[in-house]
């Protein structure tokens, strides 16, 4: 479930998840408590990264990514990080902090169809 993530991962995790931006929280409201039939959860290690959200029986990471992830070597960090995950057959799917706010029921009409089709 966490792919050899190291016990550093595991604090910095928790302290993600105490500190989440809006556009997390937003979309963490929707997916807690197994809303979607499934187990999310919150700022998970996996291997040598943390996903936003992620469901291990289906698979799927969930990221929320801020304008940052706009930068160039932020953008090629990413694409790293989704090759690496996609190799544990571990899907990536991404949403921008402005899609979260502004339409989280497109954005979890997207999550379903990743879950169920």
């Amino acid at each position: 479930m966490f792919y050899g993530a190291p016990p550093h991962l595991f604090e910095k995790a928790k302290q993600l998840r105490q500190n989440m931006t809006e556009s997390e929280q937003l979309l963490w409201n929707e997916l807690r408590n197994n809303k979607l039939g499934l187990r999310f959860k919150a700022q998970h290690p996996i291997k040598n990264f943390i996903a936003d959200f992620y469901c291990h029986k289906a698979k799927l990471a969930l990221e929320v990514d801020g304008s940052i992830h706009q930068l160039e070597e932020n953008k090629e960090y990413d694409i790293g990080r989704t090759f690496e995950l996609e190799q544990l057959n571990i899907r990536v799917v991404r949403f921008t902090n402005q899609e979260v706010k502004t339409d989280i029921k497109k954005v979890m009409e997207s999550i379903k169809a990743e879950l169920f089709g």
